[in-house]
């Protein structure tokens, strides 16, 4: 039975944030349908399998659409970075579907987080969100894999 890692989220008008907190991951395997589900699988420094899936609020862009920018990954040696942008502009009140209260896996990301009031837009693809390599150097989107180029670099 496998594990979940922790998952912080945080979101912008345009797009979500997900950070999973997983060390030294290996087999990393991530998908983001259309329809709002993201699922994430890896196997953890022990050999212990963790996975996540998380039927998000609203519908999404999945990844085909690479030359828009659209979803994005990076996958550093303590974390798994993740940008996704939504099919529709605006704030989610919540970041799943279910009106349940969440899993204690999932919890909001305040470093990455904004009120809906204090959003500036910026000209980068991400908001203005700096990700934080695995040198902790902050960059807009260095080093960030999209998920097909995750896929050919795993040799699917």
């Amino acid at each position: 039975m496998s594990r979940q890692p922790e998952v912080l989220w945080a979101q912008r008008s345009e797009k979500v944030y997900l950070t999973i907190s997983l060390p030294d991951a290996k087999d990393v395997s991530l998908k983001c349908d259309p329809d709002g589900v993201f699922n994430f699988s890896a196997i953890g420094v022990n050999g212990d399998p963790f996975s996540v899936t998380l039927q998000l609020y609203g519908n999404v862009i999945p990844e085909v659409c690479r030359d828009l920018y659209r979803c994005k990954t990076n996958i550093g040696s303590r974390i798994i970075l993740c940008s996704i942008q939504k099919e529709q502009r605006g704030w989610w009140p919540r970041i799943l579907k279910s009106e349940e209260k969440p899993a204690p896996y999932l919890k909001v990301d305040w470093n990455k987080w904004c009120d809906e009031d204090d959003e500036e837009y910026s000209d980068s693809d991400d908001g203005g969100v700096a990700y934080t390599g695995d040198d902790d150097e902050s960059s807009d989107d260095g080093g960030m894999l999209y998920l097909p180029d995750l896929e050919k670099a795993r040799g699917n």
